[in-house]
């Protein structure tokens, strides 16, 4: 096997398969990129909205936000960052608060006028010091800001959003979650936020647009086994490559409510809807997130979340102890199979944001090139996924 050009296949038009693409294109290799869909982009696909003008984000929500700067520069490079910063507020027991919890929503909720220092202890005193180690979510919240806070903005929530008691989910999930003193209602603490002026979609057609890349859209990719020439790079999910043969992965899959709105709908990007009552659990009006646009109208999505099914979207990896198990046996397989590498979201079966998914890919690229420079094989991973 020598070290020139070779066969290279990227299946998923995401950024995870985009940016790889690009980056093998751009020193020589020719690259073969394969989607199931009709569009680019994956889940960050975008299109203009023949109604009312707005940029919709087809699949939610997707705000870039990161303090590494090496993805930010690399988006840049292919598309125009809008700058958008987003605030989010949430309904609960009829009354709207903002979120991440602030001082504002402690001041709100609790119907007084802390200061930091005050709030600091108040929601101490209603922590639960009992716990030691959390072993779940519910104990890390109870733990974290005690139960008013907890059933008000988390509970509710979380249950409609994994489909589990809270008590049945791992306590890291909350550990992510912000707990700020401060007037800060900004959702993401990250230096950089914004949003593709004219879309993600554009932004990943100008990455995929080179002379070593060739673009199949609408085509199942059915896994084999390479030959001696060829290597594949796999951003689709991992159990499919193998056939689920051990079994099928846990995700959780989003549904979504149109609403066509003359005027604004709801005065804000993003709610969420804490009360277990509410099946949904946030709506978006999409033209926030392109306040450069000026729209003819509105639109709004809610999203109703539920397990994920056969041919349904995988959205969250559940990754729950018996999930986790099952990952385990097709890292094995993965570690033993030919001609083939699994990397991004669904191929490593994580929950990445977008500048991660982009850092990760640029990595790979490096480690990628540097076998295929070699006459080596790329490694099946390019992490430790587990």
């Amino acid at each position: 096997m020598s070290g020139g050009p070779r066969r290279l296949i990227v299946v998923g038009a995401g950024f995870s398969g985009a940016v790889l693409a690009r980056e093998l294109a751009d020193r020589g290799h020719r690259v073969e990129v394969y989607d199931r869909r009709a569009h680019v982009a994956g889940n960050c696909h975008t299109e203009v909205d023949p109604r009312s003008g707005v940029n919709v984000h087809i699949y939610g929500p997707h705000i870039f936000h990161t303090d590494d700067e090496a993805p930010w520069a690399y988006l840049s490079r292919f598309a125009k960052i809008g700058s958008y910063v987003n605030r989010v507020r949430a309904v609960s027991g009829g009354r709207v608060y903002s979120l991440p919890v602030n001082l504002h929503t402690i001041n709100q909720f609790f119907g007084k006028s802390f200061t930091p220092v005050e709030a600091r202890a108040f929601v101490a005193s209603r922590a639960d010091a009992s716990i030691g180690e959390p072993a779940n979510f519910e104990e890390q919240a109870l733990k974290m800001v005690g139960r008013e806070l907890y059933e008000a903005f988390f509970k509710g929530y979380t249950v409609k959003q994994w489909g589990l008691p809270p008590s049945e989910l791992p306590a890291s999930i909350l550990k992510r979650l912000p707990l700020r003193f401060t007037y800060d209602d900004t959702y993401y603490p990250h230096r950089r936020q914004g949003v593709p002026e004219d879309g993600y979609t554009a932004a990943v057609q100008r990455i995929l647009a080179h002379p070593n890349i060739s673009l199949t859209l609408n085509h199942v990719f059915k896994p084999y086994t390479p030959g001696a020439n060829e290597h594949v790079f796999w951003t689709g999910p991992l159990d499919e490559w193998f056939s689920h043969s051990q079994g099928p992965l846990g995700y959780r899959t989003l549904d979504f409510e149109r609403i066509d709105a003359e005027e604004d709908f709801q005065g804000n990007a993003v709610i969420n809807y804490c009360d277990l009552a509410t099946p949904y659990t946030r709506s978006s009006e999409h033209k926030y997130f392109a306040p450069w646009d000026k729209p003819r109208a509105s639109v709004v999505f809610r999203e109703y979340a539920r397990p994920c099914g056969d041919g349904d979207i995988p959205y969250y990896p559940i990754r729950l102890a018996n999930d986790k198990a099952l990952l385990g046996q097709y890292l094995a397989l993965a570690r033993g199979a030919r001609g083939v590498s699994f990397l991004g979201r669904l191929g490593t079966y994580r929950y990445l944001d977008m500048d991660v998914t982009i850092r990760e890919a640029l990595d790979a690229s490096k480690v990628a090139l540097s076998a295929l420079a070699r006459g080596a094989p790329p490694p099946p991973f390019f992490l430790d996924p587990g």
